[in-house]
């Protein structure tokens, strides 16, 4: 009995082991792949404190309200038919409502950190 036990966790122990070896591959994978994509430096910084903040991405935050590009009055109409549409007093899901919070948060951090690049190149055109 005590045999098949050790085996038992033996065999636990390798799974558990090649799951974080995949999972830690993966995550390197995915830092490099944001190095090449220009996500260093002080952007970089800005960036990986806004998805520490909130917990998301720019992307994962734009797939929550359903939106391509970053358009303010798009982010606010689709923020407010999702809040609206997932109150929990209407038969919604608080969990999904307060994702689709977090999303607009996410998404207005990042419209702030480029409004002012985008008010420096329209005061000098090049």
């Amino acid at each position: 009995m005590a045999k098949y036990i050790a085996q038992i966790i033996v065999v636990g122990a390798q799974v558990v082991g090649r799951a974080f070896a995949r999972a830690l591959k993966q995550e390197i994978a995915a830092s490099q792949e944001a190095a090449k994509r220009g996500g260093g430096g002080t952007q970089g910084a800005r960036r990986a404190a806004a998805n520490a903040s909130t917990g998301l991405t720019i992307e994962e935050a734009m797939q929550i309200l359903n939106i391509d590009k970053l358009d303010p009055e798009k982010v606010k109409k689709s923020y407010e038919h999702l809040f609206t549409v997932n109150d929990k007093a209407k038969g919604g899901s608080f969990y999904l409502q307060s994702k689709v919070v977090r999303a607009k948060e996410r998404i207005d951090t990042e419209l702030k950190d480029h409004q002012p690049q985008n008010e420096k190149n329209q005061q000098n055109p090049s």
